[in-house]
């Protein structure tokens, strides 16, 4: 059976992850995605080309961990778009092409002279889609962003704090994630259209205003009440006031940094809970009923953190989940990965055979599909591993002519 997105090609300039993420997903179900990079600049649009993590003590362009994660399954060639040779390929390449997709600032493929105009004269059904920090309109759309950024401006980073501290944000680049979902959804939705109607577009996708979507909730808050997301009186941590419970946090256990988490949703899970600790302050008034936990939450989590404190996350889990009280060992990336068998069951991190590094482990698809399912067979492209692959057998070119194109800079 063919793979879901067998039918489709697309001619490849995202980088980094908001936009690699995206194109990785439509690869992995079926896609034949082509990346273009710069040979002058060693691939360096994306700047994940060659940087850590690395398997061993191997350094180099192709090597980098991050790189290969983001860009399995795709295919990858080099044009030198500095060259008319160059450019001719490109548009060969977009007349045989479904989608062309990038995440440049706004502007830079206008001004390589592959615009939307362009594009739509050279392919009149082309799917163009761009995903970029502000969009291609508006006031803020000069701006240059990432992932960081467009969470600081769109409000997330704010939403993620204590009270009179400093907005503590994630750690990590959560809209360069939640963007590449935002760009592989509205590749296939453009596809759709162009499948009912025969009519391309461009598709201009503002990852900030992407941010600012996942904010409804908090929005509504603000704009009705009046209340900020983060002020006096408010949850702290991991206290859940809708709907209310308590006990209901992380508590730490043995270890070094292993922690448990713990709720209990009504009455019935609190006897179960205390049957289990057996200490007195479960039988303290203070904690009798619901109302009454609720008002001393800081004491709860005191008495409950000590008693997880003595015992390992994974016995606490045992111990609680016997009783039918929601708990679960907060688990460390090995743990969940390489020790938890459900994660292997799924498949969630299979190996691929990259041309350099060998057999890696990558990130798959948090889903499975029973009838078309992804496969990731192949690493991410060395820098331009299929350019003759691409050109002889996809565009007509000759070994010979490629080979020449190469002595001249074009490729």
């Amino acid at each position: 059976m063919a793979d879901a997105l067998s039918s489709f090609r697309i001619c490849d300039f995202t980088g980094q992850l908001a936009g690699a993420g995206a194109t990785k997903w439509l690869a992995s179900f079926g896609a034949e995605v082509i990346r273009i990079e710069d040979p002058v600049r060693h691939g360096r649009w994306d700047i994940l080309r060659g940087t850590p993590p690395f398997v061993d003590a191997r350094r180099g362009i192709n090597l980098g961990g991050a790189f290969n994660n983001h860009n399995a399954g795709k295919f990858g060639i080099t044009l030198n778009l500095r060259t008319g040779k160059a450019k001719r390929i490109l548009e060969q390449l977009i007349e045989v092409s479904d989608v062309v997709s990038e995440n440049f600032a706004k502007g830079v493929m206008e001004r390589w002279g592959f615009g939307y105009e362009r594009l739509k004269a050279i392919k009149p059904d082309i799917v163009y889609v761009s995903n970029c920090g502000f969009g291609h309109t508006g006031p803020y759309s000069d701006f240059k962003t990432w992932g960081p950024i467009v969470q600081a401006v769109s409000g997330l980073t704010f939403t993620s704090g204590l009270p009179g501290r400093e907005p503590a944000g994630w750690g990590y680049s959560y809209m360069d994630h939640t963007g590449a979902y935002y760009m592989a959804m509205a590749i296939l939705l453009a596809l759709i259209h162009r499948q009912r109607t025969g009519e391309g577009q461009w598709v201009d996708l503002a990852c900030t205003e992407s941010a600012l979507s996942l904010h409804g909730p908090a929005l509504l808050d603000w704009t009705v009440n009046g209340r900020p997301a983060r002020r006096e009186g408010a949850p702290h941590a991991n206290r859940s006031e809708w709907p209310p419970m308590a006990p209901h946090g992380i508590y730490p256990c043995q270890g070094d940094d292993d922690w448990v988490a713990i709720a209990c949703r009504d009455q019935d899970d609190w006897e179960r809970l205390c049957a289990v600790v057996g200490e007195d302050w479960c039988s303290d008034d203070a904690f009798a009923d619901f109302d009454s936990r609720r008002a001393a939450q800081d004491s709860l989590d005191d008495h409950l953190g000590r008693w997880t404190a003595a015992r390992g996350k994974f016995d606490v889990e045992s111990l609680l989940r016997d009783a039918v009280v929601p708990v679960a060992a907060v688990m460390k990336p090995e743990e969940r990965i390489d020790l938890d068998a459900s994660t292997g069951a799924f498949g969630l991190w299979p190996t691929v055979r990259h041309a350099e590094m060998g057999e890696v482990r990558i990130d798959g698809q948090p889903v499975h599909f029973s009838e078309t399912d992804w496969h990731i067979d192949r690493g991410g492209p060395c820098l331009g591993e299929h350019t003759e692959l691409v050109l002889t057998n996809l565009l007509g070119y000759s070994p010979d002519e490629v080979a020449g194109l190469h002595e001249e800079g074009v490729v």
